[in-house]
C-alpha cells in the first residue's frame, strides 16, 4: 500500500464538499472531516447540498459544525425536490457553478459516478465538469442498491475516529435514527472492510477520475 501525499498540511485549505441530500457528505466521508480538522491547522470549507427540507438543512448545519469544530463552513443550498435532480439539471449545474465562481478549493468531495440513486449520480457527472482542474474525490455511500464499486484510495481512521463519526452522525441527524439502515453496525462495518483493504483498523474509501502524479 503507496501513501500518497495531498500537500494540504502547513498551509490554509479550502475545501468544498457536494451531497444531493443533507447527511450524504457525513456519512460518507465525516472520519475524513474529523481528520482535516484535526491536523489542518487553517480550514474553511462549503458544503454545496442540493436538496433538503428546512429541517433537514438544519440538521445539515448541525452537522457542518459538530465534523468541522472551529472551522469556517459555509452551507449552501438551492432546496431542489429529492429524487428528483435530473430534472433539474440546469438548476443543478448552476448551483455547482455558482460554488465554483468562488473561491478556489484544494480539494473536492463528491458522490460515486457508479452511485444508483439518480440524485447523487447527477451530482458526480457534474462535479468533475465544474472543477476541472481541481483533485476530485468520489466517495460512497452505503444504501440497499448494492451498488458500490471498487476503491483504490483509502483514507484510514483509528476505533475513536469511526465511533466519534458514528456518534455525531446520530447526533447531527435525528431524522434519520429510525432508518434501518441508519446505525452503527452498517458504517462501521463498511469502515471495517475499507480498513482492511489497506490494512488500516478502519477506513473512508474513495475514487477519482483524474489525478496527477508529480515527485
Amino acid at each position: 500500500m503507496l501513501p500518497f501525499q495531498l500537500g494540504l498540511l502547513g498551509r490554509p485549505v479550502h475545501l468544498v464538499a457536494l451531497g444531493a441530500h443533507p447527511d450524504d457528505i457525513e456519512i460518507a466521508c465525516g472520519g475524513t472531516l474529523l481528520k482535516l480538522a484535526e491536523t489542518v491547522p487553517e480550514l474553511t470549507a462549503e458544503f454545496v447540498i442540493a436538496t433538503g427540507s428546512p429541517l433537514r438543512l438544519e440538521e445539515a448545519r448541525r452537522g457542518a459544525d459538530l465534523f468541522l469544530p472551529g472551522c469556517e463552513v459555509r452551507i449552501t443550498s438551492a432546496e431542489l425536490p429529492d429524487g428528483r435532480l435530473p430534472s433539474f439539471w440546469n438548476e443543478t449545474k448552476e448551483l455547482l457553478e455558482a460554488t465554483a465562481r468562488g473561491r478556489r478549493p484544494d480539494l473536492v468531495l463528491a458522490p460515486s459516478r457508479t452511485d444508483a440513486h439518480q440524485d447523487h449520480r447527477l451530482i458526480a457527472e457534474l462535479a468533475p465538469t465544474v472543477w476541472r482542474d481541481h483533485l476530485v474525490l468520489h466517495y460512497e455511500i452505503p444504501k440497499w442498491d448494492g451498488d458500490f464499486s471498487r476503491p483504490w484510495l483509502y483514507v484510514e481512521l483509528t476505533e475513536e475516529q469511526l465511533r466519534e463519526k458514528v456518534a455525531l452522525l446520530h447526533k447531527a441527524y435525528p431524522s434519520q435514527v429510525p432508518h434501518d439502515w441508519f446505525d452503527e453496525e452498517v458504517f462501521a462495518g463498511l469502515a471495517r472492510l475499507r480498513g482492511m483493504e489497506c490494512r488500516a483498523p478502519y477506513a473512508e474509501a474513495f475514487t477519482t477520475a483524474k489525478a496527477t502524479l508529480t515527485w
